[in-house]
């Protein structure tokens, strides 16, 4: 099976569509499969991070990506086009196109065809249609049966919600050493994905230098496309109980090991709440808003706020009650349990479908 992916990474966009496209791949390879990265250049992509997985990345030209899903609404053709020109050197002979883009939709999805028998589309917005065989979208709504109606063709196939959740392997590892959660917290996780361009963590780490819990541990964890992690280690230099790290491989395990996390919405609620893994959330995108507030009524989160209204002193305010009510908090790591189910996860069900809708061309 010969797949390629269309996905982009910077500064702007994040690094989670790129993350969650390499979980697949991974599989996918697993699985015998071909798997190929198409990327644009951009400040703060992630094309040598994907080569050194060992995938093929065809890199397209760069552009400017402070608007570039408004660059690319406006010109998608020239992105399918030079989508294509990748494409068609391969005679016809790609099984799956799959794309992770808020910036594609259905005119982009229909000239795709011409150059591979069936296109998958990974999206969590639901605003706009689209043109392809299967959709995934593994996130959580209270609406999530309908959020697609009258968006796909009839005959696509939807995978909606957590059981479709694309999760790394060292995820499911870390899921095997269990924790017995009391709701106590010692151990404070700090992470805002790689790149963090609102600079939450500054906010949050300043927060917790007013904590006084003597036995405190925080750790705080960046990416290294995050543009301000010179500043953020200086100032965790300052305390004795801060630990400073940058772009490390056991992200799993520093969740798991966490009595709390302190973290943005998207892609990493579901790597906390695999894990079982008490949360504060603070929206750093206007995608991740009515995610985080369905799982925060689903009591697998606290939800704080947007990162335009959220202080630091509102994060030390719940900090402070959460430390003096650790039943709280434990109830929070039995929902967030809840929520994911492993059973699913761990049968790679999105590749299954994939693997299932191929096979009908043999």
């Amino acid at each position: 099976m010969n797949v390629f992916i269309r996905v982009d990474a910077s500064i702007t966009i994040g690094t989670g569509h790129v993350m969650r496209c390499l979980t697949l791949a991974n599989e996918l390879r697993r699985h015998k499969a071909e798997v190929s990265f198409i990327c644009r250049h951009l400040k703060g992509d992630l094309i040598n991070y994907i080569r050194s997985g060992g995938f093929t990345v065809y890199a397209l030209p760069y552009e400017a990506d402070s608007e570039f899903f408004e660059w690319l609404q406006h010109n998608w053709k020239q992105d399918a086009e030079e989508t294509q020109n990748v494409l068609k050197s391969f005679n016809d002979q790609i099984d799956v196109l799959i794309a992770d883009h808020y910036g594609i939709d259905e005119k982009w999805e229909w000239e795709m065809y011409s150059h591979t028998k069936r296109v998958m589309i990974i999206d969590d917005l639901a605003n706009r249609k689209h043109y392809c065989n299967l959709l995934l979208d593994q996130n959580y709504y209270s609406n999530l049966s309908e959020r697609y109606h009258d968006l796909v063709p009839s005959t696509c196939k939807l995978m909606l919600g957590p059981a479709y959740v694309l999760l790394r392997d060292e995820f499911k590892e870390a899921s095997r050493k269990k924790r017995n959660r009391t709701g106590e917290i010692q151990n404070i996780l700090v992470f805002f994905g790689g790149t963090d361009p609102t600079n939450e963590t500054h906010k949050a780490i300043e927060a917790l230098s007013f904590i006084t819990k003597q036995d405190l541990r925080v750790n705080v964890l960046v990416g290294s496309s995050n543009p301000n992690k010179e500043r953020i280690e200086h100032y965790c230099l300052q305390y004795d109980h801060f630990c400073f790290y940058c772009q490390v491989s056991n992200i799993a395990e520093m969740i798991n090991q966490a009595d709390l996390v302190i973290g943005a919405g998207g892609t990493t609620t579901w790597e906390r709440c695999y894990l079982g893994v008490p949360s504060m959330t603070i929206v750093v995108a206007d995608n991740q808003l009515e995610l985080t507030k369905a799982v925060s009524k689903f009591g697998a989160t606290i939800l704080l706020g947007t990162s335009i209204d959220v202080e630091a002193n509102d994060i030390k305010l719940k900090l402070e009650e959460l430390i003096e009510n650790p039943n709280v908090v434990k109830k929070l790591a039995e929902m967030s349990g809840k929520l994911v189910s492993h059973k699913d996860v761990d049968q790679s069900r999105v590749v299954q479908m994939i693997l299932e809708e191929n096979s009908n061309d043999i």
